[in-house]
């Protein structure tokens, strides 16, 4: 049981510090929301499943803000073998 609790609190303060932006939940809650779903019923780790989850939300928001941003940047170029009007 004391592993289980250092472990979850291992697991805590590693979120905490490698979460740059607390205020910023986009992707957090969704992903807290499955994970904490899928934690409980492969075994009961619903908190743990929330925390995974919320990491993994933020880190797919991250990525799609980045590839948005990316794309808005780049000037659209015409295919191969078409003309630009």
């Amino acid at each position: 049981m004391r592993t289980h609790a250092r472990l979850c609190t291992f697991v805590l303060l590693a979120a905490a510090a490698l979460a740059p932006q607390l205020a910023s939940a986009k992707g957090c809650l969704k992903g807290a929301a499955v994970g904490g779903v899928g934690g409980h019923v492969a075994g009961g780790h619903g908190v743990l499943g929330a925390a995974a989850g919320c990491a993994v939300g933020r880190h797919m928001a991250n990525k799609k803000d980045k590839q948005a941003a990316q794309q808005q940047a780049a000037p659209a170029r015409p295919a191969p073998g078409q003309k630009s009007s």
